[in-house]
């Protein structure tokens, strides 16, 4: 049986959430693979909106085993109030339904404190980040200092560990003339919170390898696109992990046989939250009339998204570095009614046209779109659950934007409902 790893195609905000729980039905287990909970997947279910950010999108059926790999970097506060929040809904997670990897790094309040004095000392320059921390919690990962999951159990450790932490936070914090933080303040956070999280930490590489030998599906989750990747992203514009389908397996504690589907998600337009480069993005009525019928914005954040076209070029990149097998086209109801779309198909950089998006920030800013403009549809694709179901011309689009990306579409999606959902190709059935 087929194992699949799901990520955005694009800047993120995709509609990961909905497409990751609408394929956890044919999974056992459901694994997060990277980021932390600046990331949030909104699913609508039955009417009910539920709001995952630190947890796979898989938690909200029941039966699966939903894990956090070791690629994510995990807030406990943040993780238990987001169980209070989805307990209030009906979804109760256990010890037997929830794991979290062993050698999580853990994201510590000292961490959301250094990431929103950086960007306010970077002023106008700022990268736009949420301010939860991610970044400095896998920077201490790299740097050898974090504190990681399975160190909760461990308490007669923290305050040397903590130590270790703080001889580089609090030169930094003294540098943006912030107070210091005190080992034992750190030390009795951990402690205080250890009880709750420790019942969840488990061996996952080792719960993953043997879900694969009785022969469970494993569905791979992916948190940001994949235009924010620390190397393959417009940089420094961008998250603090690999956000590519390789990281599925090293977030995981898995080898890169165990994947064996790659599904894209994309939506039928274009957005992105924060700052850097965004070359199709719209700042006129269109823009604003898709960001309106969207609801673009953040699901962690509320800050809205900036919208523009599709463009063919980045997500075709995307599909190459991703080894996408297929790709997920969401929202495209949001584009019913307008009279002409427009499709990025190259770019042209100080005349020269190009047919890839430059790694360089410089270039980036600086490319123009080449657009090739398509008609629209009138008549309403929301809700659609067939091809039958769509106008001629919506049909059309798809097929043009399957031969740009050279990447077939296995899953259509027309609403936020679980189950508007037109299935192309089973990402399982490989």
């Amino acid at each position: 049986m087929a194992n699949v790893a799901v990520v955005g195609a694009q800047w993120g905000d995709e509609g990961k959430g909905k497409i990751v729980d609408w394929l956890s039905e044919r999974a056992e287990v459901v694994v997060r693979f990277q980021g932390g909970h600046n990331a949030g997947h909104t699913l609508v279910i039955d009417g009910v909106t539920y709001k995952c950010r630190a947890l796979p999108s898989g938690v909200v059926r029941k039966g699966k085993l939903s894990i956090i790999g070791n690629g994510v970097v995990l807030d406990p506060w943040a993780l238990m109030e987001e169980l209070r929040e989805l307990e209030a809904l009906g979804v109760k997670l256990t010890p037997e339904s929830l794991q979290i990897a062993e050698n999580t790094p853990l994201i510590l309040p000292v961490h959301s404190n250094l990431d929103q004095a950086r960007e306010k000392a970077l002023g106008n320059a700022k990268i736009g980040t949420t301010g939860r921390g991610i970044g400095p919690a896998y920077e201490d990962k790299v740097g050898r200092r974090a504190i990681r999951a399975g160190d909760l159990a461990e308490p007669a450790l923290l305050p040397e560990k903590v130590d270790k932490l703080l001889l580089h936070h609090n030169a930094l914090l003294r540098g943006f003339g912030q107070p210091e933080v005190k080992r034992d303040d750190v030390v009795k956070q951990l402690l205080d919170i250890a009880p709750k999280i420790t019942p969840y930490v488990g061996v996952v590489w080792r719960t993953l390898d043997q879900a694969r030998k009785a022969g469970k599906r494993i569905l791979y989750e992916g948190a940001q696109g994949m235009l924010l990747d620390i190397d393959h992203g417009t940089y420094p514009y961008v998250t603090s992990s690999n956000t590519v389908a390789g990281q599925a397996a090293a977030g995981s504690g898995q080898g890169p046989g165990a994947i064996n589907y790659v599904l894209g998600i994309s939506k039928a337009y274009t957005t992105r939250v924060g700052s850097g480069p965004f070359p199709t993005e719209l700042h006129d009525d269109i823009g604003k009339g898709i960001g309106e019928r969207g609801r673009e914005f953040g699901t962690v954040t509320g800050r809205p998204r900036r919208c523009g076209w599709f463009d063919a070029v980045l997500v075709r990149q995307s599909a190459k570095v991703n080894g996408l097998h297929g790709i997920a086209l969401t929202k495209m109801d949001v584009l019913d009614g307008l009279d002409e779309l427009k499709v990025c198909v190259g770019y042209t950089l100080d005349g020269e046209s190009l047919d890839y998006f430059p790694a360089s920030a410089d270039k980036q800013a600086r490319v123009v779109p080449i657009y090739e403009t398509m008609e629209g549809w009138k008549d309403s694709t929301r809700g659609a659950r067939s091809w039958a179901d769509l106008p001629a011309t919506a049909v059309k689009y798809v097929r043009r934007i399957e031969e740009l990306i050279e990447t077939p579409v296995a899953l259509l999606s027309t609403s936020p409902e679980r189950m508007d959902t037109i299935l192309v190709h089973d990402p399982f059935a490989d």
